[in-house]
């Protein structure tokens, strides 16, 4: 196992060049991306001789403003929310705190940087970064527990940013809502999980107007592409698929659930797009599964721990169960 292994998911090509065989032959579980993917409508055109339209940038803020529950003069759209997460280290210009275990950027984003537990006093005045669901661990926390945290952070003159990057599975644990111009809420969604189309590479901010304002004048003119713009304006816009794989990813999770189970493993999390084991000897797993060409996500910092994406259909779900019984 290479240090690039364990510190991002998604790297197939590096896998194959370790344990064999062609990148697409993998199967890939370590992303925690819909396995089951939104697809565009067969009529979508993508002009990719026009620049970017600025009114095509503003609808698309405000079809994902009704997705979250916000207001749209709170969101602003950018590529990708790790690239926004660094961005605004540099607004804010405060010390960062981070959870832990939680996304390796919340901490790099930060130069300086140290862990917090949840609900833990604030230390003057600090980003504080929170996952809601937590990444790896799932770990969901009630809006208001999130909001309480909040007001005792922003009373020591410190900001909450909320990673709601899988939130599109829990809508009512959203702070988005929340977000005011006399608030120091910054909420963070992402397009890539839910939709399952990570490359991409759009997410949004929400957040109070003056924090926006300097925001857009660090994107530019043309902070996405043509294509981010219509397909995120489409993809929000479906609602029937939305309210479908929201009815459905549950379903996926629990087989997972089931065949973990059966194999002496215990399953942990409320995200249905993942699962994470704890107390297991993820190296040995791992390599069993790399092995048998299945990609799951380990983590340097915890090697007893490792996460797995949820399987698409049944025939992948038995390759795991098949791999796992192997061992």
């Amino acid at each position: 196992m290479t240090p690039d292994l364990l510190h991002h998911g998604g790297r197939l090509a590096e896998a194959a060049r370790l344990y064999g065989g062609d990148p697409a032959q993998w199967l890939d579980l370590s992303t925690g991306l819909n396995p089951a993917p939104w697809s565009p409508p067969e009529d979508l055109r993508i002009d990719w001789h026009a620049l970017p339209d600025p009114e095509a940038l503003a609808a698309l803020e405000r079809t994902a403003a009704r997705h979250f529950g916000a207001e749209p003069r709170h969101v602003c759209a950018v590529p990708g929310s790790e690239t926004a997460l660094r961005l605004l280290a540099g607004i804010l210009d405060l010390p960062g705190r981070a959870l832990a275990p939680a996304y390796r950027t919340h901490a790099e984003a930060f130069a300086r940087s140290r862990p917090i537990t949840f609900a833990a006093p604030a230390e003057g005045a600090e980003a504080v970064v929170l996952a809601n669901p937590n990444n790896p661990d799932g770990l969901l926390r009630e809006p208001a527990a999130v909001l309480d945290w909040h007001d005792a952070i922003a009373a020591q003159g410190g900001w909450l940013i909320a990673d709601e990057a899988f939130a599109d599975c829990h809508p009512q644990a959203s702070a988005a809502r929340h977000v005011a111009d006399d608030r120091r809420l910054i909420v963070l969604r992402s397009f890539g999980k839910f939709f399952g189309l990570a490359g991409l590479r759009l997410g949004f901010v929400i957040a109070p107007r003056h924090v926006l304002d300097r925001l857009r004048a660090l994107t530019g003119s043309w902070p996405l592409h043509t294509a981010a713009l219509e397909l995120g304006s489409a993809a929000y816009a479906d609602a029937a698929w939305i309210e479908r794989t929201r009815a459905e990813l549950p379903g996926r999770a629990a087989a997972l659930d089931a065949v973990l189970e059966r194999h002496g493993l215990s399953p942990q999390g409320a995200c249905p797009l993942f699962r994470y084991l704890s107390g297991v000897d993820a190296g040995a797993l791992f390599e069993r599964l790399a092995k048998a060409r299945i990609l799951t996500r380990p983590f340097a910092e915890r090697p007893d721990t490792l996460r797995l994406g949820v399987p698409a259909d049944p025939a992948a779900l038995d390759r795991l169960d098949r791999a796992l019984g192997d061992g």
